[in-house]
């Protein structure tokens, strides 16, 4: 008896249509959500975005101007 390697096995079951529309009709039905989403909070959006890059840009110029950041050790051999 000839046996397929696991490989073969696992590829054709992945490649197989099922029947059913239950993944169609999620993946619609997340579409919808997210362009609700973007359409209703666009302005909110907008300023969360900005708040974030705003407070991280705030934290990297904290972290650069401090002194000895980026000091490190002498590395002298002895």
């Amino acid at each position: 008896m000839d046996r397929k390697p696991l490989w073969v096995l696992i590829l054709e079951h992945g490649m197989k249509k099922e029947k059913g529309l239950d993944g169609i009709l999620v993946t619609i039905g997340l579409c919808i959500i997210a362009l609700l989403l973007c359409v209703v909070m666009k302005d909110s959006l907008t300023e969360f975005i900005q708040t974030i890059v705003k407070a991280m840009t705030d934290s990297a110029k904290g972290i650069l101007s401090t002194p000895g950041a980026f000091g490190f050790p002498d590395m002298r051999f002895i």
